[in-house]
C-alpha cells in the first residue's frame, strides 16, 4: 500500500465528483464556498474545516473567485490503518454525517492549517524510504487534531469499546446499503445479536439519535440520489429498495423527503 496512491492533494472542490470512494477533507483559507451534501445546503468560509465521508453525496459545489483550499482524499483504507486507537472516530463520523463543516478557533486554524501543510510537503518527498510510514504519520496527525477540534467545539463524552464496536457494525451494514431490503431496526440488531432495544439506545448515547433514524437517513439519501437520475424509472427504483410498486415508493418519499417522487425531479 503506496501513500501516493491513496492520497490525494488539490487546492480546488470542484473536483470532489472525480473522487467518489476517498475521504474529503478540506480546509479554507479564505474565499467562500457553497455546496450540497445530504440533502442539505451549506457553505464554507475562511478557517473552517471540512470532513466528508462520501463525497458522491457533495454535489453543486460552487466556489467564489478569491477561493483559497487545501484539500486532502485519503481512501478508506488508508484512513483505517492511519485512525489512532481511540472510540471517538464513530462518533465523530456520525457527527460530520449530518453537518460535515466546524468552524475553528483562530488557534485551531493555525494547527489545522499545519497539518494540511505537513501533508502536502510529506507527500512530495517519494524517495523517502520510509514514505508509507511518514504518510500515516502525518494523517494520523491530521485525524487526532480533528477529533480534538470536534470534541472542543461540540463537546463529547468517552465512547467505550463496546459502543464504538456494536455502531461500526450498524454503520458498515448501513455503508454497504443492507436498508435497501430491509429497513428494520431488528434486522441489524439480529446480525450483530443483540436486542432492537439496546441497539436503539447505543445509538443515541453514541450520536444522539436512535437506530431508525440512521436507517431512514440512508434510505432516504439513497433514494433521492436516484431519483436525481432520470434515466431511472420510479419502477426501477422501487425494484432496487423492494417497494412492491412504485406506490409504495412514492408514500416513503412523501414521508420522509416531504414530497412526491414525479415533484421531487422537477
Amino acid at each position: 500500500m503506496n501513500g501516493k496512491e491513496h492520497i490525494i492533494v488539490e487546492d480546488r472542490l470542484t473536483g470532489v465528483g472525480n473522487h467518489v470512494g476517498y475521504l474529503c477533507h478540506a480546509y479554507c483559507h479564505q474565499g467562500a464556498c457553497s455546496f450540497d451534501f445530504n440533502n442539505g445546503s451549506y457553505s464554507m468560509g475562511a478557517g473552517d474545516c471540512l470532513v466528508v465521508r462520501r463525497s458522491d453525496l457533495m454535489t453543486n459545489v460552487c466556489q467564489s473567485d478569491d477561493f483559497v483550499v487545501d484539500v486532502v482524499y485519503v481512501t478508506p483504507e488508508f484512513i483505517a490503518i492511519s485512525t489512532p486507537n481511540s472510540n471517538y472516530g464513530t462518533k465523530g463520523q456520525l457527527a460530520l454525517f449530518n453537518n460535515p463543516i466546524m468552524r475553528l478557533t483562530p488557534e485551531q486554524q493555525r494547527v489545522c492549517a499545519l497539518d494540511f501543510d505537513y501533508i502536502k510537503r510529506r507527500l512530495a518527498l517519494t524517495t523517502h524510504n520510509f514514505h508509507r510510514d511518514a504518510m500515516i504519520n502525518a494523517i494520523q496527525c491530521m485525524i487526532i487534531d480533528l477529533f480534538d477540534f470536534h470534541v472542543e467545539l461540540h463537546g463529547g463524552e468517552t465512547v467505550s469499546a463496546q459502543y464504538a464496536q456494536l455502531m461500526e457494525g450498524f454503520l458498515e451494514m448501513l455503508e454497504r446499503g443492507d436498508y435497501r431490503q430491509n429497513r428494520e431496526v431488528a434486522y441489524y440488531a439480529d446480525k450483530l445479536c443483540v436486542t432492537s432495544k439496546y441497539l436503539s439506545e447505543v445509538s443515541k448515547k453514541v450520536s444522539g439519535f436512535p437506530a431508525n433514524y440512521w436507517i431512514i437517513r440512508y434510505t432516504s439519501l439513497d433514494i433521492s440520489r436516484l431519483l436525481r437520475d432520470k434515466t431511472l424509472t420510479l419502477n426501477e427504483i422501487a425494484d432496487m429498495f423492494g417497494f412492491s410498486s412504485p406506490s409504495y415508493l412514492s408514500r416513503y418519499v412523501q414521508k420522509y423527503l416531504g414530497t412526491t417522487p414525479t415533484t421531487f425531479r422537477e
